[in-house]
């Protein structure tokens, strides 16, 4: 019988923990269990979603990013940049930033594959490599409107209207940052699920000697896998700057905290015990649930990481004291 209880708690415990989180909410603020506060709740969690997927890709192979946040703020002042500086079309604002990112993506795997530094060293040091490309791009400036540079000047551009729809606009009466974050969710969980390169990912971070002696290419599989989370992040880049209507630097320096975060606790989800997908969004949800309500709740925002902090070891303790039981 406590065995049974026990696994069910593992299985749905996280699932449980955001239903009592958004029904405390609920009961003490009217105003949050709205259409209108749940989608901005889900809009404000889509541009880290989509950081965490990236990071969750590379934790699949057994890796680990930490320069995706740094990747969001070189790809929102680019994307600003070559809006406000150098007036440049629509496809190429979508499309250069995406190349950096797969670039950056390229840089990791070349340290960690052939170099055989490890993970988060490699990562760490691209980290600080790309956040100082960033800042001497813009010299410390974030990137505005119409901006007055030292000389006097002022930038010729502004951000398209039609850039700032993706941020911004809704279909359907959907956020549009939401649609495209739900069809990311779902598209790689298939991609996990039901695709050979899926289960080769996460073959190769099962066991990669046992990949490699399969036939599996798992140089190769590592290799994509950074490149992903590399783009990833740079789709939040390009989120980012849309939603906000400029390019400011260190944009993505707490989201690497909070994408991490949600990726942790979505190892409870559903008792994966893995880096998943979907976990993944529940734990992004979980953590938009806690800084809309405590805002709603007028707690101090500098609170606001503490509790977050506190959620993360609870889901961690639940999955790592799960697992050493197993082991038993």
């Amino acid at each position: 019988m406590n065995h049974k209880i026990a696994q069910f708690s593992y299985r749905y415990g996280a699932l449980i923990f955001i239903g009592l989180v958004l029904l405390f909410f609920s009961i003490y603020n009217q105003h949050f269990f709205t259409y209108n506060n749940i989608s901005d709740i889900l809009r404000s969690i889509s541009i880290v979603t989509f950081v965490a997927i990236g990071i969750t890709i590379s934790l699949t192979v057994d890796g680990f990013d930490l320069s995706a946040g740094s990747t969001v703020s070189l790809t929102t002042v680019v994307v600003a940049a070559m809006m406000v500086w150098h007036q440049m079309p629509l496809v190429l604002v979508l499309i250069v930033p995406l190349i950096i990112g797969a670039l950056v993506g390229l840089l990791n795997s070349f340290l960690i594959v052939k170099i055989r530094i490890p993970d988060l060293l490699a990562t760490l040091a691209v980290m600080y490599i790309v956040s100082g490309i960033h800042r001497t791009y813009t010299k410390g400036y974030s990137i505005y409107n119409n901006m007055q540079f030292q000389d006097g000047t002022k930038a010729p551009g502004v951000m398209l209207d039609s850039f700032l729809w993706i941020g911004q606009g809704k279909l359907l009466g959907v956020p549009f940052p939401v649609i495209l974050m739900l069809v990311a969710v779902i598209g790689m969980h298939l991609f996990f699920k039901y695709t050979r390169g899926g289960r080769q990912m996460i073959m190769t971070g099962s066991n990669e000697e046992a990949a490699r002696l399969s036939g599996l290419r798992v140089n190769r599989v590592r290799t994509l896998a950074y490149v992903a989370s590399g783009i990833f992040a740079a789709v939040g880049g390009i989120l980012f700057a849309a939603r906000v209507g400029s390019g400011q630097i260190d944009a993505g320096s707490s989201m690497q905290m909070d994408a991490l975060a949600a990726v942790f606790v979505g190892y409870s989800v559903f008792g994966a015990g893995r880096p998943n997908v979907i976990g993944t969004f529940f734990g992004a949800v979980l953590m938009g649930v806690l800084v809309n309500g405590m805002t709603m709740l007028h707690v101090q925002y500098y609170t606001t990481d503490i509790i977050k902090g506190a959620v993360l070891v609870l889901a961690l303790a639940v999955t790592f004291v799960h697992r050493k039981r197993q082991k038993v």
